[in-house]
C-alpha cells in the first residue's frame, strides 16, 4: 500500500538545499524536505558566553521557531517565555552541531544558528539540524577566507532524519499526518562515521520489537546518507572541502589488503578494519563464485556493526586448471594464507603445461544498511611463470607476469596499485562510492 504522498516505505521525502539563501548571514540554507521548509541561517559574532571567557575556545549554539503562519493555524510568537517545545528542539540542534566542531580551532566566538520554520509538515527539528550544519560550514568558510581562522575546526559532517512505524509498517522521513499516528516516532542524529550524536525514540501507540527497532535503525541510516549527500552537493565550492571523509569498514583481516584498497581510493573515504570496527567475528565464505562471497562478507560486517562496509574476494583463475584456485586460492593447499603451500601446490598441478595464461579477478560488494547490495567485477590477465620472480606483494604475486614483463612481486606498490585486478573493480566502485554515501 502507497503511503500518503505515493513514497515507498524507504523513500525519504523530495529534498532540496538552497544555500545562500539570506545574503546578509555568514552561512545560509532554506531546506524543504516535502511540504516543511526552514530558514537556517549561521551569524558569527566575537565573544563567547561567560563560562568559556579567557579560554580560548569557541561556541556553538541555536535557536528555533515555528513562523506564525507555518502550521496553517497562526501560531503566536515566542515572546519572553518561549515555548517548551521550541526550547527543547534548539537545544537538541545546538548539542547536535556542536559535535561537528572542534571547539579549540574556532578561537573564542560564537556561532549561532537560527532555524526559522517557515511551513511545518513534520521533522522540522531533524530538517533544522540538516540545514543548519550547511549554513555552519558556509560560516566557518568565510571565517578561513576571511584568515580569521587557519585551521578547518569541521570534525564531523552531522546530519538527522525521522523514522517510525505506521500502522505496523516501519517507514522513513515521516509527514504530520504519519507522524500524528506513528505507533513509534524516532530521530536520529548521526555523523559521517555512523555513529548516533542523538537517538530519540518512543512507543507511542504500543511498545517496538527489537525487529522494528532494527529495521528503523537500517532504514534511518539510509536516510541520514541521502541528506549527507544532499548537503556535501549544496556545499559544492562554498565548504565542501571542509567535510571529514565518510567511513567505511573493510570486511577484511588482511592488512595488506586494507593498506592496497586505502592507497587505490586514496583518502576518498575513511577505511577502516572490521576490528577497528569493533567485529571479530569468523565469516563463512560458502559461496561458489567471488560475487557471492564478497556479498557473503559485506553483508555480514555492515549488518554488525550498521556501517557501509566494502569486502572483495579476490583470486587467481588459472585456464588450464578450469579456473582453478578461484576461490579457493587462500586456502588452496588446505591451511589459509600459507602462501608457500598454495604456490608450491600450484606449480606442481601446472607441471608440464604449456598453456600458462591466468588472471587476477577481484569482485567487489559495497554493502549499505537499509539499501541493495552493489558488485562490481575487475579483471587483470596475465601469466604463470614456472618460478617465483620478486620479493614483493602476497599471495601469488611472485608467479604472475603481468604484460609489462615484470611480476606483481616485482613492481612496487605504486605499479602494482595502477593496474590489478583490485584496482580495475576499485575503479569502478568510486563512482558507486559517490552515489551512495
Amino acid at each position: 500500500m502507497e503511503r500518503i504522498d505515493g513514497r515507498g516505505d524507504a523513500q525519504t521525502r523530495q529534498l532540496t538545499l538552497v544555500p545562500n539563501f539570506v545574503e546578509t548571514a555568514d552561512g545560509s540554507c532554506l531546506i524543504t524536505a516535502g511540504k516543511t521548509r526552514v530558514i537556517c541561517t549561521a551569524s558569527v559574532e566575537e565573544g563567547v558566553p561567560p563560562f568559556l571567557r579567557g579560554e580560548g575556545r569557541g561556541w556553538v549554539t541555536a535557536e528555533y521557531a515555528m513562523l506564525p503562519a507555518s502550521t496553517g493555524r497562526r501560531k503566536a510568537r515566542d515572546g519572553i517565555k518561549k515555548d517548551g517545545r521550541g526550547v527543547e528542539i534548539q537545544r537538541l540542534i545546538g548539542r547536535s552541531l556542536r559535535q561537528a566542531v572542534d571547539m579549540s580551532l574556532l578561537g573564542e566566538r560564537t556561532i549561532t544558528l537560527d532555524c526559522d520554520v517557515l511551513q511545518a509538515d513534520g521533522g522540522t527539528r531533524t530538517a533544522s539540524i540538516t540545514g543548519a550544519f550547511v549554513a555552519l560550514v558556509m560560516a566557518v568558510h568565510k571565517l578561513m577566507q576571511n584568515g580569521l581562522i587557519d585551521k578547518n575546526p569541521i570534525i564531523a559532517q552531522v546530519a538527522a532524519i525521522s523514522v517510525g512505524v505506521v500502522d505496523g509498517r516501519p517507514m522513513l522521513d515521516l509527514c504530520y499526518q504519519e507522524d500524528s499516528r506513528a505507533q513509534t516516532d524516532m530521530n536520529l542524529v548521526m555523523n559521517q562515521r555512523g555513529e548516533f550524536i542523538e537517538l530519540q525514540g518512543t512507543g507511542e501507540g504500543r511498545p517496538f520489537t527489537n525487529r522494528e527497532l532494527n529495521r528503523l535503525l537500517d532504514l534511518g541510516r539510509a536516510g541520514v546518507r541521502a541528506m549527507m549527500r544532499a548537503q556535501r552537493e549544496a556545499l559544492r565550492g562554498m565548504g565542501d572541502w571542509l567535510l571529514p571523509p565518510r567511513r567505511v569498514v573493510v570486511a577484511s583481516g588482511n592488512a595488506h589488503k586494507l593498506k592496497e584498497l586505502g592507497d587505490i581510493f586514496g583518502g576518498m573515504v575513511e577505511l577502516i578494519s572490521m576490528k577497528d570496527a569493533g567485529f571479530e567475528g569468523d565469516i563463512e565464505e560458502n559461496g561458489t563464485t567471488f560475487e557471492e562471497n564478497a556479498v557473503i562478507k559485506a553483508e555480514a560486517v555492515s549488518r554488525a556493526t550498521g556501517l557501509p562496509a566494502l569486502a572483495d574476494d579476490s583470486g587467481l583463475s588459472v585456464d588450464a586448471l578450469d579456473g582453478a584456485p578461484g576461490v579457493y586460492s587462500a586456502r588452496y593447499a588446505g591451511d589459509h594464507g600459507n602462501d608457500q603451500a598454495n604456490n608450491d601446490l600450484l606449480l606442481k598441478n601446472m607441471e608440464g603445461v604449456t598453456n600458462r595464461a591466468c588472471r587476477f579477478v577481484c569482485a567487489m560488494a559495497l554493502a549499505l544498511p537499509g539499501e541493495e547490495t552493489r558488485v562490481l567485477r575487475g579483471e587483470c590477465p596475465g601469466e604463470l611463470l614456472h618460478q617465483r620472480a620478486g620479493e614483493g606483494g602476497f599471495g601469488y604475486d611472485p608467479l604472475f607476469r603481468y604484460h609489462t614483463g615484470k611480476t606483481f612481486a616485482e613492481m612496487t606498490e605504486k605499479e602494482k596499485n595502477a593496474v590489478s585486478h583490485r584496482a580495475a573493480a576499485a575503479a569502478k566502485m568510486r563512482g558507486v562510492l559517490m552515489e551512495a554515501l
